[in-house]
Protein backbone atom coordinates (compact mmCIF):
# COMPACT_ATOMS: atom_id res chain seq x y z
CA UNK A 1 0.00 0.00 0.00
CA UNK A 2 2.85 2.23 1.01
CA UNK A 3 4.92 1.31 -2.24
CA UNK A 4 1.35 2.29 -4.20
CA UNK A 5 0.99 5.50 -2.93
CA UNK A 6 4.68 6.12 -3.23
CA UNK A 7 4.40 5.54 -6.88
CA UNK A 8 1.03 7.54 -7.25
CA UNK A 9 2.60 10.53 -5.61
CA UNK A 10 6.03 10.51 -7.53
CA UNK A 11 4.09 10.21 -10.93
CA UNK A 12 1.91 13.39 -9.55
CA UNK A 13 5.05 14.90 -9.26
CA UNK A 14 6.82 14.27 -12.76
CA UNK A 15 3.68 15.28 -14.30
CA UNK A 16 3.66 18.41 -12.35
CA UNK A 17 7.02 19.30 -13.02
CA UNK A 18 6.78 18.51 -16.47
CA UNK A 19 3.84 21.01 -16.64
CA UNK A 20 5.36 23.59 -14.50
CA UNK A 21 5.13 27.12 -16.52
CA UNK A 22 8.47 28.67 -16.86
CA UNK A 23 8.87 31.96 -14.50
CA UNK A 24 6.96 34.99 -17.08
CA UNK A 25 10.02 36.65 -17.86
CA UNK A 26 11.36 33.68 -19.89
CA UNK A 27 10.90 34.07 -23.37
CA UNK A 28 12.60 30.79 -25.21
CA UNK A 29 14.54 28.26 -23.45
CA UNK A 30 17.37 26.16 -24.80
CA UNK A 31 18.23 22.41 -23.16
CA UNK A 32 16.58 24.59 -19.87
CA UNK A 33 18.73 27.23 -20.26
CA UNK A 34 16.26 30.02 -20.46
CA UNK A 35 16.35 33.50 -23.39
CA UNK A 36 14.80 36.33 -21.21
CA UNK A 37 12.29 38.87 -22.35
CA UNK A 38 15.22 41.45 -21.53
CA UNK A 39 17.27 39.64 -23.06
CA UNK A 40 15.22 39.40 -26.46
CA UNK A 41 14.92 43.10 -26.15
CA UNK A 42 18.08 44.27 -25.07
CA UNK A 43 19.61 41.74 -28.80
CA UNK A 44 16.98 43.52 -30.58
CA UNK A 45 17.91 46.72 -29.50
CA UNK A 46 21.84 46.20 -30.47
CA UNK A 47 20.65 44.65 -33.54
CA UNK A 48 18.16 47.02 -35.13
CA UNK A 49 19.44 50.42 -33.57
CA UNK A 50 18.90 53.45 -35.68
CA UNK A 51 16.00 52.16 -37.33
CA UNK A 52 14.18 54.88 -37.97
CA UNK A 53 10.98 53.22 -39.49
CA UNK A 54 7.43 53.38 -38.06
CA UNK A 55 5.81 49.78 -37.40
CA UNK A 56 2.69 48.64 -36.00
CA UNK A 57 2.94 46.57 -32.67
CA UNK A 58 1.79 43.61 -34.90
CA UNK A 59 4.80 44.27 -36.87
CA UNK A 60 6.81 44.61 -34.08
CA UNK A 61 5.76 41.43 -32.67
CA UNK A 62 6.63 39.76 -35.91
CA UNK A 63 10.28 40.64 -36.25
CA UNK A 64 10.85 39.91 -32.41
CA UNK A 65 9.80 36.67 -32.84
CA UNK A 66 11.31 36.26 -36.06
CA UNK A 67 14.61 37.29 -33.82
CA UNK A 68 14.09 35.01 -31.11
CA UNK A 69 14.48 32.37 -33.88
CA UNK A 70 17.52 33.58 -34.33
CA UNK A 71 18.33 33.64 -30.54
CA UNK A 72 17.58 30.08 -29.64
CA UNK A 73 19.41 28.67 -33.19
CA UNK A 74 22.52 30.72 -31.74
CA UNK A 75 21.90 29.30 -28.25
CA UNK A 76 21.59 25.82 -29.77
CA UNK A 77 24.89 26.38 -31.68
CA UNK A 78 27.09 28.62 -28.55
CA UNK A 79 26.25 24.88 -26.19
CA UNK A 80 27.21 22.89 -29.01
CA UNK A 81 30.79 24.54 -29.20
CA UNK A 82 30.92 24.83 -25.69
CA UNK A 83 30.45 20.63 -25.36
CA UNK A 84 33.70 20.92 -28.01
CA UNK A 85 35.76 22.89 -26.28
CA UNK A 86 35.37 25.72 -29.35
CA UNK A 87 34.10 28.85 -27.00
CA UNK A 88 36.10 31.85 -28.07
CA UNK A 89 39.24 32.44 -25.34
CA UNK A 90 39.91 36.56 -23.83
CA UNK A 91 42.48 36.57 -25.79
CA UNK A 92 40.49 35.90 -29.39
CA UNK A 93 37.50 38.31 -28.04
CA UNK A 94 40.22 41.01 -27.65
CA UNK A 95 42.10 41.15 -30.61
CA UNK A 96 38.12 41.54 -32.18
CA UNK A 97 37.54 44.19 -30.03
CA UNK A 98 40.79 45.99 -30.76
CA UNK A 99 40.32 45.81 -34.89
CA UNK A 100 37.05 47.34 -34.86
CA UNK A 101 38.29 50.13 -32.64
CA UNK A 102 41.11 50.66 -34.88
CA UNK A 103 39.30 53.20 -37.17
CA UNK A 104 37.55 55.41 -34.48
CA UNK A 105 38.84 57.56 -31.55
CA UNK A 106 38.09 56.47 -28.07
CA UNK A 107 35.42 59.19 -28.08
CA UNK A 108 34.14 58.21 -31.49
CA UNK A 109 34.01 54.41 -30.41
CA UNK A 110 32.01 55.05 -27.27
CA UNK A 111 29.57 57.00 -29.61
CA UNK A 112 29.11 54.20 -32.10
CA UNK A 113 27.97 51.73 -29.09
CA UNK A 114 26.15 54.46 -27.58
CA UNK A 115 24.25 54.85 -30.83
CA UNK A 116 23.68 51.01 -30.34
CA UNK A 117 22.79 50.54 -26.72
CA UNK A 118 25.60 48.47 -25.97
CA UNK A 119 28.65 48.36 -23.07
CA UNK A 120 31.76 47.63 -23.93
CA UNK A 121 30.95 44.03 -22.53
CA UNK A 122 27.83 43.57 -24.01
CA UNK A 123 29.92 44.00 -27.15
CA UNK A 124 32.06 41.34 -26.12
CA UNK A 125 29.60 39.22 -25.02
CA UNK A 126 28.77 39.47 -28.33
CA UNK A 127 32.25 39.01 -30.26
CA UNK A 128 32.38 35.95 -27.65
CA UNK A 129 29.16 34.18 -29.45
CA UNK A 130 30.49 35.07 -33.00
CA UNK A 131 33.56 33.59 -32.72
CA UNK A 132 32.60 30.58 -30.95
CA UNK A 133 29.99 29.88 -33.26
CA UNK A 134 32.31 30.73 -36.38
CA UNK A 135 35.13 27.99 -34.83
CA UNK A 136 32.45 25.60 -34.43
CA UNK A 137 31.80 26.02 -38.33
CA UNK A 138 34.84 25.61 -39.35
CA UNK A 139 35.49 22.46 -37.27
CA UNK A 140 32.39 20.68 -38.06
CA UNK A 141 31.88 22.39 -41.51
CA UNK A 142 34.17 23.48 -43.41
CA UNK A 143 36.76 21.05 -42.64
CA UNK A 144 35.07 18.54 -44.36
CA UNK A 145 34.47 20.31 -47.47
CA UNK A 146 36.47 19.09 -50.16
CA UNK A 147 36.49 20.45 -53.90
CA UNK A 148 38.59 18.14 -56.30
CA UNK A 149 40.00 18.87 -59.68
CA UNK A 150 37.38 16.51 -61.34
CA UNK A 151 34.95 18.53 -59.37
CA UNK A 152 35.60 21.87 -61.11
CA UNK A 153 36.08 20.14 -64.19
CA UNK A 154 32.70 18.76 -64.24
CA UNK A 155 31.66 22.26 -63.29
CA UNK A 156 32.64 24.41 -66.06
CA UNK A 157 32.15 21.54 -68.57
CA UNK A 158 28.53 22.06 -67.43
CA UNK A 159 28.68 25.91 -67.24
CA UNK A 160 30.80 26.38 -70.04
CA UNK A 161 28.86 29.22 -71.85
CA UNK A 162 29.24 31.26 -68.57
CA UNK A 163 33.13 31.57 -68.97
CA UNK A 164 32.84 33.30 -72.77
CA UNK A 165 33.02 36.92 -72.49
CA UNK A 166 30.81 38.52 -74.87
CA UNK A 167 32.65 41.84 -74.70
CA UNK A 168 36.40 43.20 -73.27
CA UNK A 169 36.16 43.51 -69.31
CA UNK A 170 37.87 45.87 -67.24
CA UNK A 171 39.04 44.87 -63.80
CA UNK A 172 39.24 48.46 -61.74
CA UNK A 173 39.95 49.92 -58.45
CA UNK A 174 39.42 53.24 -57.54
CA UNK A 175 40.63 56.21 -54.44
CA UNK A 176 37.61 58.44 -54.21
CA UNK A 177 37.57 61.72 -52.32
CA UNK A 178 34.72 63.84 -52.24
CA UNK A 179 33.82 67.40 -51.34
CA UNK A 180 30.80 66.98 -49.01
CA UNK A 181 31.25 66.49 -45.78
CA UNK A 182 29.29 63.14 -45.03
CA UNK A 183 29.55 61.56 -41.59
CA UNK A 184 28.39 58.30 -42.71
CA UNK A 185 31.57 58.08 -45.00
CA UNK A 186 33.94 55.82 -43.04
CA UNK A 187 37.62 54.59 -44.14
CA UNK A 188 40.48 52.84 -41.57
CA UNK A 189 41.71 56.10 -40.66
CA UNK A 190 38.75 57.92 -40.40
CA UNK A 191 39.44 60.87 -42.41
CA UNK A 192 36.94 62.85 -44.68
CA UNK A 193 37.42 66.01 -46.77
CA UNK A 194 34.99 68.97 -45.79
CA UNK A 195 35.68 70.86 -48.62
CA UNK A 196 36.34 70.62 -52.31
CA UNK A 197 39.95 72.44 -50.90
CA UNK A 198 40.65 69.86 -48.51
CA UNK A 199 39.44 67.27 -51.14
CA UNK A 200 42.51 68.40 -53.68
CA UNK A 201 44.54 68.65 -50.95
CA UNK A 202 44.05 65.37 -49.78
CA UNK A 203 43.68 63.74 -53.19
CA UNK A 204 47.12 65.23 -54.46
CA UNK A 205 48.36 63.75 -51.01
CA UNK A 206 47.96 60.13 -52.30
CA UNK A 207 48.91 60.84 -55.62
CA UNK A 208 52.31 61.70 -54.00
CA UNK A 209 51.94 58.53 -51.61
CA UNK A 210 50.89 56.55 -54.63
CA UNK A 211 54.06 57.71 -56.49
CA UNK A 212 56.84 57.29 -53.94
CA UNK A 213 55.50 53.21 -54.30
CA UNK A 214 52.85 53.01 -51.18
CA UNK A 215 50.54 50.03 -52.08
CA UNK A 216 47.32 51.44 -54.19
CA UNK A 217 44.95 48.91 -52.00
CA UNK A 218 46.48 50.13 -48.64
CA UNK A 219 45.80 53.76 -49.35
CA UNK A 220 41.73 52.90 -50.96
CA UNK A 221 41.73 51.20 -47.07
CA UNK A 222 42.96 54.15 -45.17
CA UNK A 223 41.82 57.04 -47.28
CA UNK A 224 39.19 56.47 -50.09
CA UNK A 225 35.69 58.09 -49.36
CA UNK A 226 33.84 55.68 -51.32
CA UNK A 227 31.87 53.26 -48.73
CA UNK A 228 31.11 50.55 -50.92
CA UNK A 229 35.00 49.60 -52.30
CA UNK A 230 37.38 51.53 -49.35
CA UNK A 231 36.89 48.29 -46.88
CA UNK A 232 38.24 45.95 -50.37
CA UNK A 233 41.31 48.20 -50.55
CA UNK A 234 39.09 50.09 -53.67
CA UNK A 235 38.16 46.83 -55.70
CA UNK A 236 35.30 48.03 -58.13
CA UNK A 237 35.30 44.25 -59.81
CA UNK A 238 34.92 43.45 -63.68
CA UNK A 239 33.16 45.57 -65.77
CA UNK A 240 32.62 45.16 -68.93
CA UNK A 241 33.27 47.80 -71.39
CA UNK A 242 29.74 48.81 -72.28
CA UNK A 243 28.80 49.23 -68.54
CA UNK A 244 31.64 52.09 -68.53
CA UNK A 245 30.05 55.76 -68.13
CA UNK A 246 28.86 56.25 -71.41
CA UNK A 247 28.31 60.36 -70.81
CA UNK A 248 31.83 60.66 -70.17
CA UNK A 249 33.24 59.40 -72.91
CA UNK A 250 36.81 61.32 -71.63
CA UNK A 251 36.67 59.04 -68.75
CA UNK A 252 35.87 56.16 -70.98
CA UNK A 253 38.62 56.85 -72.94
CA UNK A 254 40.95 57.16 -70.07
CA UNK A 255 39.97 53.70 -68.11
CA UNK A 256 40.32 51.73 -71.17
CA UNK A 257 43.70 53.20 -71.83
CA UNK A 258 45.14 51.99 -68.85
CA UNK A 259 47.30 49.08 -68.97
CA UNK A 260 47.24 46.04 -66.50
CA UNK A 261 49.06 47.15 -63.05
CA UNK A 262 48.75 51.35 -64.10
CA UNK A 263 47.30 54.04 -62.09
CA UNK A 264 45.36 56.94 -63.39
CA UNK A 265 46.36 60.64 -62.91
CA UNK A 266 43.69 62.12 -60.50
CA UNK A 267 40.05 62.59 -62.60
CA UNK A 268 37.67 64.97 -61.93
CA UNK A 269 34.10 63.25 -62.02
CA UNK A 270 30.61 64.69 -60.49
CA UNK A 271 31.45 62.91 -57.42
CA UNK A 272 34.67 64.42 -56.65
CA UNK A 273 38.27 63.22 -56.95
CA UNK A 274 39.13 59.92 -58.53
CA UNK A 275 42.22 57.47 -58.80
CA UNK A 276 42.14 54.44 -60.46
CA UNK A 277 43.99 51.23 -61.13
CA UNK A 278 44.02 48.93 -63.90
CA UNK A 279 44.36 45.57 -61.83
CA UNK A 280 43.72 43.39 -65.00
CA UNK A 281 41.93 43.76 -68.74
CA UNK A 282 39.96 40.61 -69.87
CA UNK A 283 39.77 39.89 -73.66
CA UNK A 284 36.26 39.18 -74.95
CA UNK A 285 36.23 35.24 -75.73
CA UNK A 286 35.92 32.21 -73.84
CA UNK A 287 38.36 31.60 -70.95
CA UNK A 288 40.25 28.28 -70.56
CA UNK A 289 39.86 26.07 -67.50
CA UNK A 290 43.22 26.00 -67.04
CA UNK A 291 43.21 29.45 -66.70
CA UNK A 292 44.67 29.60 -62.13
CA UNK A 293 41.55 32.57 -61.65
CA UNK A 294 39.19 30.19 -63.49
CA UNK A 295 39.89 27.16 -61.71
CA UNK A 296 39.97 29.48 -58.10
CA UNK A 297 36.44 31.17 -58.81
CA UNK A 298 34.75 28.01 -59.40
CA UNK A 299 36.69 26.45 -56.27
CA UNK A 300 35.46 29.06 -54.77
CA UNK A 301 32.19 29.13 -55.63
CA UNK A 302 31.48 25.54 -54.88
CA UNK A 303 32.48 25.73 -51.38
CA UNK A 304 30.23 28.75 -51.09
CA UNK A 305 27.47 26.36 -52.35
CA UNK A 306 28.99 23.21 -50.01
CA UNK A 307 28.94 25.50 -46.79
CA UNK A 308 25.35 26.80 -47.16
CA UNK A 309 23.71 23.41 -47.81
CA UNK A 310 26.02 21.95 -45.03
CA UNK A 311 25.17 24.52 -42.74
CA UNK A 312 21.63 24.51 -42.93
CA UNK A 313 21.28 20.78 -42.55
CA UNK A 314 23.62 21.21 -39.91
CA UNK A 315 21.33 23.67 -38.31
CA UNK A 316 18.04 21.59 -38.54
CA UNK A 317 19.83 18.59 -36.96
CA UNK A 318 21.08 20.56 -34.17
CA UNK A 319 17.32 22.08 -33.52
CA UNK A 320 16.49 18.32 -33.72
CA UNK A 321 18.33 17.35 -30.97
CA UNK A 322 17.97 20.44 -28.87
CA UNK A 323 15.07 20.23 -26.13
CA UNK A 324 13.57 24.09 -27.30
CA UNK A 325 10.52 25.47 -25.68
CA UNK A 326 9.08 29.13 -27.32
CA UNK A 327 7.25 30.32 -24.48
CA UNK A 328 6.97 33.82 -26.95
CA UNK A 329 5.16 32.15 -29.98
CA UNK A 330 2.92 30.37 -26.66
CA UNK A 331 2.23 33.31 -25.39
CA UNK A 332 0.98 35.03 -28.63
CA UNK A 333 -1.25 32.12 -29.30
CA UNK A 334 -2.94 32.57 -26.13
CA UNK A 335 -3.59 36.15 -26.59
CA UNK A 336 -5.27 35.26 -29.91
CA UNK A 337 -7.43 32.61 -28.25
CA UNK A 338 -8.06 35.25 -25.50
CA UNK A 339 -9.72 37.33 -27.75
CA UNK A 340 -11.63 35.46 -29.45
Amino acid sequence: MKNALLCALLGVLVVASCNRKPSPDVAATVNDKPITYADLDKQFAFQFAGANERISDDQLTMQKLEFLRVLIDNEIMLQKAEKLGLLATDADVDAKVNEMKSPYTQEEFQKQLGARKMSVDDLKGQIRRELSIEKLFNKEIRSLINITDQDIKDYYNANKANFNLPEPQVHLAQILVTPADDPTVRNLKNDKAKSDAQAKEKILMIQQRLRGGEDFGALATNFSEDPQTAANGGDLGFLGESTLDKANPELRKLIMSLQAGAVSNIVKTQEGYRIFRMLSKEPAGQRDLNDPRVQQGIREGLVTRKDQLAKAAFYEAARNDAKVGNYFSQKIMANLAAKK
